[in-house]
């Protein structure tokens, strides 16, 4: 059994850990505080009266090549991506992140006829009829307009308040802008929307095809 100095002893070493811890973290909390109060001033301070200059230089080419495909239909689409980034044994408050990013975006479908092979139109002998074989419509990649995709809400540990603050890097919404390209693709592949181009394709070449003479013309996909 402890005697009472000894355990006294104890106590106020146990009370001397809690006061340090309290005192840590209120120390944290000041920084932070003062750190945000900074960045609001510096946000603050009134721009009346300044300029902008537009010293960039000309516009170089840097290559040309020409296009052999028809673009057949086209999709938009919106995605509402919740991303949300946190660290085990932290609580979120500390350190963690939530974002709600509003994406939109539109796919286009085309039929590519610098694909077509030597024997893709088959004419008849007495030429009013007329067969052409297409590869099928392929999606192009997603086109998100960053106009109308915007950050609709986030938060953040005080941890990542201090390091966004001090690191204002303009790359900070790229992954949130390829995760929303990745589902907005893989929900126009479920789309139908490759059919529907199909389908506009065979419906502009056969009414092609008939105004230049041919009775009958068909367009097959393989």
């Amino acid at each position: 059994m402890e005697s009472p100095q000894t355990f006294g002893v104890e106590r106020r070493r146990w009370a001397r850990t809690v006061l340090a811890v309290v005192a840590t973290a209120l120390a944290i909390l000041l920084v932070v505080a003062v750190a945000v109060q900074v960045r609001n001033l510096l946000q603050g301070i009134p721009t009346t009266g300044t300029r902008t200059v537009d010293r960039s230089g000309p516009v170089i080419l840097q290559s040309m090549r020409d296009l052999a495909r028809y673009d057949a239909a086209s999709g938009s689409f919106q995605v509402i991506v919740d991303l949300e980034k946190d660290t085990p044994f932290l609580p979120s408050a500390v350190v963690g992140q939530r974002t709600l990013f509003v994406a939109v975006g539109t796919v286009d479908a085309y039929v590519d006829f610098s694909r077509l092979g030597g024997d893709a139109v088959q004419v008849s002998s007495d030429r009013t009829s007329v067969q052409v074989t297409l590869p099928h419509a392929a999606l192009d990649k997603p086109n998100l307009d960053h106009q109308r995709s915007y950050v609709f809400a986030q938060e953040s540990g005080i941890v990542d308040r201090v390091h966004a603050f001090f690191d204002q890097t303009p790359n900070g919404q790229a992954e949130l802008y390829q995760v929303a390209e990745k589902k907005i693709g893989d929900a126009a592949g479920q789309s139908g929307l490759t059919t529907r181009a199909e389908a506009n394709a065979r419906t502009m070449l056969e009414d092609m095809l008939r105004t230049l003479g041919y009775r009958q013309a068909t367009v097959t996909y393989a």
